[in-house]
């Protein structure tokens, strides 16, 4: 397993919808082999790391252009949404004279004490 800095590492858990870590690799050893210094996204945190089977280094380059699809992805939907609402007004918000009380559903009475 070789690695670069600017690489990032994913590390799956060996069980069905265990946690995933994702983190960027700040520094290797010169040839490319671990241990790696590592960035983790989800505390910020940095460790060595000597990656097992359960590991996968995902080039640079690679993760950039999975972030480019994502970002576009992202935009033709918030486009979507915007091509929907175009022409129509949002709801008035419920004022306090507008607002009653909630209902019981067998009842009818009210639920306010």
């Amino acid at each position: 397993m070789q690695a670069h800095s600017g690489d990032w590492l994913v590390v799956r858990s060996h069980t069905d919808g265990g946690h995933v870590r994702k983190g960027a690799i700040i520094a290797t050893h010169a040839d490319g082999e671990p241990p790696y210094s590592v960035r983790w996204l989800d505390d910020d945190r940095e460790s060595v790391v000597f990656p097992g089977a359960d590991a996968q280094i995902i080039p640079a380059e690679d993760q950039a252009e999975r972030d480019r699809a994502q970002s576009e992805l992202i935009s033709q939907v918030q486009s979507g949404i915007s091509r929907q609402l175009r022409g129509r007004s949002l709801p008035p918000a419920a004022t306090a004279d507008t607002w009653s009380p909630p209902k019981h559903w067998l009842t009818g009475t009210s639920l306010q004490a």
